[in-house]
């Protein structure tokens, strides 16, 4: 078996029953993708085909609030709860980013602190918009603060646009995730969240949405100061991950924006299939990067953001 050394930062976890309460919800699909099965073996099979030494799960969207505060509160301790056991069963092949109950701030707090000191969570994850509401709203504010003071790990997963109907053939994982994407992304720097919260690590999927690529179109609106060079640099703040972007044109893009240590690999399994993942991942390795450039996209990046996984190779 060649050497497992990477680290994925975008796998997702499903457990089933996570899946059950959407299905009795009337929810059999996310973002217009089925929701798939997960178990520790396949993940393992998968990680294993891939040379992926640690993936670091997260629930995807919906998430767990669908409108009661009191349900969403016990379905993110229930699937934070079943992440860590897979994680303490397997610490050096699993991390996990702790689900919140966003738009419940208190909520949200409360489970910070147990996920985060209780369960060890590897960061946390965010879906880009709640119900149209985009992190960096002011009504945000405290639960970033706490993020920030200790120094989380934040991981911004896209979901639906509020209130718009995808057009027929085209769900929003097509195209509107990466516009939610971006939209997070430019509301998180121009409400002046990252300046007053400059100890987070924010990673945003799928090499961020349209970030590079319009970097030069949207600096303004990322700015505090709706300065122009300063909104460049706010985005430059951002980590980003390589799911289902690695690909002769994402990667140029990418690359030409990013700070080299802030690009990770991600692979978006299973609601990639491992067909997909196959695909991207052989893009990406055909890319010419240098050997140090793909050593730190591999891995060394995300061992900077979780000092844990350091030297498990």
């Amino acid at each position: 078996m060649a050497t497992l050394q990477r680290i994925d930062t975008h796998h997702h976890i499903v457990p089933a029953a996570y899946a059950a309460w959407l299905k009795r919800k009337g929810m059999e699909a996310a973002g217009g993708l089925p929701i798939p099965q997960w178990s520790a073996d396949s993940a393992l099979a998968l990680m294993d085909k891939y040379r992926i030494r640690t993936a670091i799960m997260s629930i995807s969207t919906p998430g767990v609030h669908l409108g009661d505060d009191a349900e969403a509160r016990e379905k993110a301790r229930e699937v934070n709860e079943y992440a860590a056991e897979v994680v303490r069963r397997n610490p050096s092949r699993f991390g996990f980013f702790a689900t919140l109950c966003l738009p419940d701030v208190k909520g949200s707090l409360d489970e910070v602190a147990y996920a985060l000191d209780r369960l060890h969570a590897d960061g946390v994850v965010l879906l880009a918009n709640i119900r149209g509401v985009y992190l960096g709203d002011r009504a945000f504010d405290s639960l970033f603060d706490e993020l920030n003071r200790r120094k989380a790990v934040v991981f911004v997963h896209p979901s639906q646009l509020y209130g718009v109907d995808p057009p027929k053939g085209m769900p929003p994982y097509i195209a509107d995730f990466l516009l939610d994407t971006t939209r997070a992304a430019v509301r998180l720097a121009g409400s002046g969240t990252l300046d007053r919260c400059p100890d987070l690590k924010v990673i945003l999927s799928h090499a961020g949405g349209f970030v590079p690529y319009a970097a030069y179109r949207i600096a303004g609106a990322a700015s505090p100061k709706r300065d122009f060079a300063d909104g460049l640099a706010q985005l430059q703040k951002f980590y980003f991950d390589l799911a289902l972007s690695g690909s002769p044109t994402v990667l140029p893009s990418l690359m030409a924006f990013a700070k080299p240590d802030h690009v990770l690999y991600g692979t978006d399994w299973p609601y990639a299939a491992d067909a997909i993942v196959g695909a991207f991942t052989e893009r990406y390795e055909g890319y010419s990067f240098d050997n140090a450039q793909r050593a730190s996209i591999d891995r060394g990046n995300a061992e900077a953001l979780f000092p844990r996984l350091r030297g498990g190779m």
